[in-house]
């Protein structure tokens, strides 16, 4: 079982498939690793053993991940029956009354959910160290940070407990974990993967769900069982033209890239990640690409402030929608100072600030594009 683990989600469920292994050998071996090395790392924050077992031993859904042991990030991820705290002392009694539609897709898909992963009080932070429940670590390394705020489920996966997990992503909750911990990690475009049924749209669009993997071709067949419209979303991206995972592997013909290992908004880069960029940028040059360096020309300060104001009306909405589910109003000892001080910001700002903030974040995207 301890190689099985290191197989990724693809191989794992082709053996289920060819009867090698059974899904209740899958998850009960996964219970294990998380019982050994959670304790270290902190990953795992609600466990979830019993649904787990009780789904392997019955019939599953014929999916391309049937029998594969997965795990749910502690925010958005909606499961009925099982709290939800968004890494919140004031939410930590919340038990969810349904599934989130990504949650049933999940389902759909076979897959056998195990626990939730650690994530920072109302997902604002790019580390995972909630007072709730503390710090994440690192499995590289335990002195150090597996990112944020997709932490728990990237260090769940890095550390081999499961080969891939959930994750969200509005300013690089799944991409920074992925870089702090040598997994592959996709933010899918907006609309791809559903927010519903409570959630039409987070962060102005920003915000989308998926997962983190150790192999390419996971996240891809995990695109293809999750991806597609939901009733009553505000928009729905354009359906791909071929599955996502026959994308894998197929010459790609000459693209047009460009490429900048320069902060966009003036902040510091570490030079192990400038180095990075430009190596995988000679390495495409190299490969027959059209490569050149190029970035969009817009006031980095500008959509910094916008950003904040989003993100803080966001957190004092956020607030205000855990005040409803869990009966009181909330004081700031309830919060972390540092969530209480940012959703005060969001307070403060006007609806005509707000509305500014939104047009500079969608001119800077046309920019981009």
């Amino acid at each position: 079982m301890n190689d099985i683990a290191l197989l990724d989600a693809t191989a794992q469920a082709d053996l289920v498939r060819r009867k090698q292994v059974k899904p209740i050998e899958l998850v009960d071996a996964a219970i294990e690793r998380i019982e050994r090395l959670n304790p270290a790392l902190n990953a795992v924050v609600t466990p979830m053993y019993d649904e787990a077992r009780k789904a392997a031993s019955g019939p599953l859904p014929d999916g391309p991940f049937t029998g594969v042991p997965f795990l749910l990030k502690d925010l958005l991820a909606e499961y009925a029956g099982v709290r939800m705290t968004e890494g919140s002392s004031f939410l930590s009694d919340h038990v969810s009354d349904h599934d989130t539609e990504l949650v049933a897709r999940y389902k759909r898909a076979g897959l056998i959910i195990l626990g939730k992963t650690n994530a920072p009080e109302l997902d604002l932070l790019p580390t995972t160290e909630p007072h709730l429940f503390g710090p994440t670590r690192n499995p590289w390394n335990t002195g150090r940070t597996p990112g944020g705020s997709s932490g728990g489920s990237a260090a769940a996966v890095a550390a081999g407990i499961v080969p891939m997990a959930h994750g969200g992503d509005g300013g690089g909750s799944i991409r920074i974990p992925a870089s702090c911990c040598g997994l592959f990690g996709l933010k899918p475009t907006r609309a791809r993967n559903p927010l519903g049924p409570e959630v039409g749209d987070l962060l102005n669009g920003l915000v989308a769900e998926h997962a983190l993997t150790r192999s390419v071709r996971d996240s891809a067949a995990m695109l293809d069982a999750t991806a597609g419209p939901e009733v009553g979303a505000p928009c729905h991206a354009p359906p791909p033209s071929r599955p996502y995972l026959q994308e894998v592997g197929a010459k790609p013909g000459r693209l047009r890239i460009a490429f900048t290992s320069s902060p966009l908004l003036g902040t510091y880069v570490h030079p192990d990640c400038a180095e990075a960029v430009e190596r995988t940028a000679k390495l495409l040059e190299n490969l027959g690409h059209d490569v050149e360096e190029a970035s969009p020309d817009f006031n980095g300060e500008e959509f910094a402030k916008a950003f904040l104001v989003m993100v803080a009306g966001e957190a004092w909405v956020d607030i205000e929608e855990g005040e409803a589910v869990v009966g009181r109003t909330a004081k700031p000892e309830d919060f972390e100072a540092s969530t209480w001080l940012f959703a005060l910001f969001g307070k403060r700002y006007s609806s005509a600030e707000f509305a500014l903030a939104m047009r500079r974040l969608r001119a800077a995207g046309r920019q981009v594009g």
